[in-house]
């Protein structure tokens, strides 16, 4: 822990205690200038971006770990993601120290303070990130074991190897998709159980799917694995992610290689990428793992005092490897007078942690670069109201859920916002991650 975690520290920008964005978060962007086609790094304080291309240019991180490195006048966070954990922390310590209510530097000069504060609304954001690869994890053993047993049954549930890898798969980069971004219903080939033949069509089984994702800093050489003891010097920070799915399609061609055109054609993600270290008060212990993993997943564990501020963890001194995000998603139809939650989940209760997915998806020597994203998988929770799909909440169909007007939902409808959230609860203050939201259109040609 450090000063920026500092459940006292105050910011001369007025953030209300319930807000996503105060200055112990500090979550980065991309973003566009109203006057400007180029866009430029920021960090959200409540309802401002804090344009850390001025800061840059007036030397404010010289004296930081970045030293002479300008990071923030590109259009992606790449290659500040790039620089390592030292870089990471000097830029944070510094634009804390700059936002703080008792530090005049930017506070009383009006001018480079216009300059720099821009509210909300008067930017416009873009992908935080230029995303060269996307891996999406199967890593909750609540959400395998629920899919397996609509398929397989309980008793064969999950896959043999389940509990001795993080299963994952190669996703699209080219198809993932800012938050407000709205998806196309796909096209693809299906088969009803008791047809002798697929058609070709629009998918009738649109689902959504609760994930969260770390991007990754420097990476390794082609070759090289990544230690699990050296793994969290990799991972930057985290944004939503919302992996849309046509089950349809994907339950006729996902056997033998995986999913292809169910979920190729989108995948959303939240605009802010909250860093590993404002998330670290949050930490906490990781799902009990049985039988143990082998040597290369091994998480050890470090001995830690009881934090006193947000951090505490029922007193156990026990460095985790997981981390406490409350999550939520809502559905918005066209006749909805307001959002309707659909479930309420946490980051918690993954199986396989980040540290445990990088180190295998490197331990074949397969090189992770500056922006790659690693996404969790579906976040399902122990409880039916703690699913993360509407394949779960609905159980294939046949439990549809019941809305607040009286229409009901098997999967997703034409015109239907999915919205996520996840935020941490601190003691006096929230780490939030804002929104994912997509709202889904009907297939090309079978309508408006």
């Amino acid at each position: 822990m450090n000063e920026t975690h500092n459940r006292a520290l105050k910011s001369f920008v007025e953030v209300p205690q319930e807000h996503d964005f105060p200055i112990q978060n500090l979550p980065y962007c991309a973003f566009r200038r109203p006057d400007e086609e180029q866009p430029r790094v920021g960090a959200r304080i409540g309802d401002f971006v804090l344009d850390l291309k001025i800061l840059e240019h007036a030397g404010y991180f010289k004296d930081t770990a970045l030293g002479d490195t300008h990071v923030f006048c590109k259009w992606a966070l790449n290659k500040f993601m790039a620089q390592g954990r030292a870089a990471w922390h000097g830029a944070r310590a510094r634009i804390s120290e700059l936002l703080r209510y008792d530090n005049p530097t930017l506070r009383d000069d009006e001018k480079l303070r216009e300059k720099a504060l821009l509210p909300i609304e008067r930017v416009e954001l873009q992908m935080p990130v230029e995303i060269g690869d996307y891996t999406d994890f199967y890593s909750s053993k609540h959400h395998a074991f629920n899919v397996g047993t609509m398929f397989r049954g309980p008793e064969n549930a999950l896959m043999p190897n389940y509990l001795w890898v993080p299963v994952g798969y190669h996703g699209r980069a080219s198809s993932v998709v800012l938050s407000g971004t709205p998806i196309r219903r796909p096209f693809g080939q299906t088969k009803a159980d008791d047809a002798d033949a697929p058609v070709f069509g629009p998918s009738r089984l649109l689902d959504f799917e609760l994930e969260m994702g770390f991007l990754t800093g420097p990476g390794n050489e082609l070759g090289e694995p990544i230690p699990i003891e050296r793994a969290e010097e990799h991972i930057f920070g985290m944004v939503i992610v919302n992996d849309w799915s046509a089950r349809d399609i994907q339950k006729w061609e996902y056997v033998p290689l995986g999913p292809f055109l169910g979920k190729n054609f989108a995948t959303s993600i939240s605009p802010w990428v909250v860093t590993m270290e404002a998330l670290e008060p949050f930490r906490c212990a990781g799902a009990e793992q049985d039988p143990e993993p082998l040597e290369y997943l091994r998480i050890r564990h470090e001995a830690t005092k009881p934090q006193s501020h947000a951090g505490e963890r029922s007193g156990s001194g026990v460095q985790g490897s997981a981390y406490d995000i409350q999550l939520e998603v809502d559905l918005k139809t066209g006749t909805l007078e307001r959002p309707h939650v659909l479930c309420r989940s946490n980051f918690k209760h993954l199986y396989w942690s980040m540290v445990q997915q990088l180190a295998h998806h490197t331990a074949s020597g397969c090189n992770i670069r500056p922006g790659d994203l690693m996404a969790s998988g579906t976040i399902s929770g122990p409880t039916p109201e703690s699913f993360g799909s509407m394949l779960e909440l609905s159980w294939r169909g046949t439990k549809p859920i019941e809305l607040p007007n009286g229409e009901q939902r098997r999967f997703i409808a034409d015109g239907d916002t999915i919205t996520m959230r996840g935020w941490c609860e601190g003691d006096g203050y929230r780490i939030g991650f804002g929104e994912c939201e997509g709202k889904l259109l009907p297939a090309k040609g079978s309508g408006s």
